[in-house]
C-alpha cells in the first residue's frame, strides 16, 4: 500500500473512536477501528476459464519449495484510480487448488485484465505471478443496494470473469485488477486453502473480521451514514469488494508480515479461513499449531468449538494479536452461496430473528445470553482502546526470548496498541498461565497493563498471545522511529518480534 493509503487506514483506528467510552475495567463498548486449562509444566498463465477437477494440494514443506521459486516484486498497485475506476470481489471466500471460482468486475474503462499473486516471502520480492487472465471486456455495474431491515450492503453484481485454479499451489492470494489504459487498479484477496492440515502450523485469514470492518457502501458493523451505532449494518455480505488498502481489506496490514517471515523460515504451513474452520469439525486434526494474526475478533461458536478441541488433542495455539475471539457471530448465505453473510447484531440481539428462531445471540462471547469470555481459550481478555504504549519484558530467561538479548524492565516503544489484552483473574483463566510481558498502559485515564502470556493445556499444547495488536505489523518495522515507521516502531523493536516470532514458530511446528 502507498504510504498515504496505509496512514488513512491506521488512523482510522483512533480518530474515529471520538465520542465513545472504549476503556471501561469490563471491557469496551462497540467501537469502530480499521486501521485459553493447565500447567505451565511442559514449556520446556492463461486464459480465464470454467472449472475443473481438484488437483493434489502441497505437502507441508511446500512453502519452502514454492519459496524457492523467483518473486514478482511488481505485484504492489502504484495506480489506484478514482474509487469507481475498477473494483471487483470473488464469490468464493476459498477455494481448494483446481476449484473455480468467479470475479464480479464494475469498471468505467472499455476492459481490465486479472492477475494472480500468491502472497509469501520470495526472497523479499513477498509474491509470486501465478496466472495471468486474457483481456477482459469491462463494463459498469448497477449501483449496491442497502437492505432496509438490517441495512447490509450489496451488490447483486454479475459474474464478469471464471477463474480456473488448477496449478495454483495452497496459499494467500491477492488478485489485481488492471483496467486498460491505466485507468485504476484495485485487489481482490482469496485463499487457496489446504485440504490437510496434518504436521503443519495453522495460517488462518481472519476474513469474517475484514468484512466486518469493511465499509465499502458506507455501511459496516460499526458504521452507518451518521457514523455511529445506531445506523450501523447488523449483518454484512462478501457480496461487495473492500474499501481499505486498496481491495485487500485487513490482509496487507496484519496478515501479510507474519505469512513473509514463516515462509522465509521454511515453516510447514497449511492455509484456511475462519470461515472453513466453522464448517469442517475435522479439519485441525493432526496440525500442530494454530496462528491467529493481528486482528482476529469475530468467530462463530463453531469456530471456537473446533479450536478448542484442536487444543484438547494437543494443537498449540498462537494469538499474534488482540482482541481476539471477541465477538460471536452467525454465518447465512447470500446470492452466491452459503456462509457469505456475517451477521452480527451485537447489543440489540434480542431483536435478530435467528436469535428467536433459536441461534446463538450474536453478541460478544463474554456477554450473556451463554457467556464465555474468551480467556478461557486464549488466557488473556480483550481490555480497552485505545493505547500506545511501550512493551515491557519482565521474563527475560524464557525460551521465547531466546537470542534477542532482551533483559527483564527492557522496553519497545510504542509496540503496545492501538488495541490491547491482560491476564485478568476476574475472568476465567487457566491455571499455570504464565506472564512474559507485563506493559503499563492508560488508557483513556485507566490505568492497566498488556500482558504477554503463555500456558500449557491438559493436553500439552501450548497456548501463547501478545496481548498487542501491532504485533504483526511490528514485523516490517526496520531503521530508525520516525518518518515512514508504522505507529514509530523501531528496527530495534521489529528485531526484537521477528526473533521472538521466529522461536515460537519453531517451537510451535516442530515435527519431533
Amino acid at each position: 500500500m502507498g504510504t498515504t493509503g496505509r496512514r488513512r487506514f491506521l488512523g482510522l483506528a483512533a480518530g474515529a473512536a471520538a465520542g465513545l467510552t472504549a476503556c471501561g475495567p469490563g471491557g469496551r463498548p462497540d467501537r469502530p477501528a480499521a486501521p485459553a486449562s493447565g500447567t505451565a509444566s511442559a514449556e520446556a498463465a492463461a486464459g480465464p476459464s470454467t472449472g475443473s477437477a481438484a488437483a493434489p494440494g502441497p505437502g507441508p514443506s511446500a512453502s519452502a519449495a514454492e519459496n524457492a521459486r523467483p518473486g514478482d516484486p511488481d505485484w504492489r498497485i502504484t495506480g489506484a484510480g478514482p474509487a469507481a475506476a475498477i473494483e471487483g470481489w470473488a464469490d468464493r471466500v476459498s477455494v481448494l487448488p483446481g476449484e473455480s471460482f468467479g470475479l464480479h468486475v464494475s469498471t468505467t474503462a472499455p476492459g481490465y485484465t486479472v492477475t494472480a499473486y500468491r502472497m509469501g516471502w520470495y526472497g523479499g520480492a513477498r509474491a509470486r505471478k501465478v496466472w495471468r487472465s486474457d483481456p477482459q471486456p469491462g463494463t459498469r455495474q448497477a449501483p449496491f443496494t442497502v437492505d432496509k431491515a438490517t441495512r447490509t450492503v450489496s451488490t447483486g453484481w454479475s459474474r464478469t470473469t471464471a477463474v480456473d485454479t488448477t496449478g495454483w499451489p495452497e496459499g494467500c492470494y491477492l488478485l489485481r485488477l488492471d483496467a486498460v489504459g491505466g485507468a485504476g487498479q484495485r485487489y481482490v484477496p482469496l485463499t487457496v486453502r489446504s485440504r490437510s492440515t496434518a504436521g503443519t502450523a495453522v495460517v488462518v485469514n481472519a476474513v469474517t473480521t475484514w468484512q466486518a470492518y469493511n465499509e465499502w457502501g458506507g455501511y459496516n458493523l460499526y458504521n452507518g451514514p451518521t457514523g455511529g451505532l445506531p445506523t450501523r449494518s447488523l449483518q454484512v455480505t462478501f457480496d461487495r469488494p473492500y474499501q481499505y488498502d486498496d481491495g485487500a481489506g485487513l490482509f496487507l496490514v496484519y496478515e501479510a508480515p507474519l505469512i513473509a517471515l514463516a515462509e522465509k523460515l521454511g515453516v510447514p504451513l497449511s492455509y484456511t479461513t475462519g470461515i472453513d474452520l466453522a464448517a469442517d469439525p475435522g479439519l485441525l486434526h493432526g496440525a500442530r499449531a494454530v496462528l491467529s494474526l493481528g486482528h482476529d475478533e469475530y468467530w462463530s461458536p463453531e469456530q471456537r468449538a473446533h479450536v478448542t478441541a484442536a487444543r484438547d488433542a494437543g494443537t498449540h495455539l498462537a494469538v499474534l494479536g488482540a482482541n481476539c475471539c471477541y465477538r460471536r457471530v452467525r454465518y447465512e448465505p447470500s446470492p452466491t452461496g452459503p456462509d457469505r453473510t456475517v451477521v452480527c447484531w451485537k447489543g440489540a440481539w434480542k431483536d435478530d430473528p435467528g436469535y428467536r428462531a433459536g441461534h446463538p445471540a450474536t453478541t460478544d462471547f463474554r456477554s450473556p445470553p451463554g457467556a464465555d469470555p474468551e480467556s478461557s481459550l486464549l488466557g488473556v481478555r480483550y481490555d480497552g482502546y485505545p493505547v500506545d504504549a511501550p512493551y515491557v519484558v519482565t521474563d527475560a530467561g524464557h525460551w521465547l526470548f531466546a537470542g534477542t538479548g532482551a533483559k527483564n524492565g527492557d522496553s519497545f516503544p510504542h509496540l503496545v496498541g492501538v488495541e490491547y489484552d491482560r491476564v485478568d483473574p476476574s475472568s476465567p483463566t487457566p491455571a499455570g498461565i504464565r506472564i512474559l510481558a507485563h506493559s503499563p498502559v492508560v488508557c483513556e485515564g485507566r490505568h492497566s497493563y498488556a500482558d504477554s502470556a503463555l500456558y500449557t493445556a491438559g493436553s500439552g499444547a501450548l497456548v501463547f498471545a501478545t496481548g498487542t495488536m501491532r504485533w504483526v505489523e511490528s514485523l516490517e518495522a526496520t531503521g530508525p522511529a520516525g518518518g515512514s515507521a508504522v505507529h514509530g516502531i523501531d528496527g530495534r523493536a521489529g528485531d526484537f518480534t521477528r526473533a521472538v516470532t521466529a522461536n515460537l514458530l519453531r517451537r510451535f511446528a516442530a515435527t519431533g
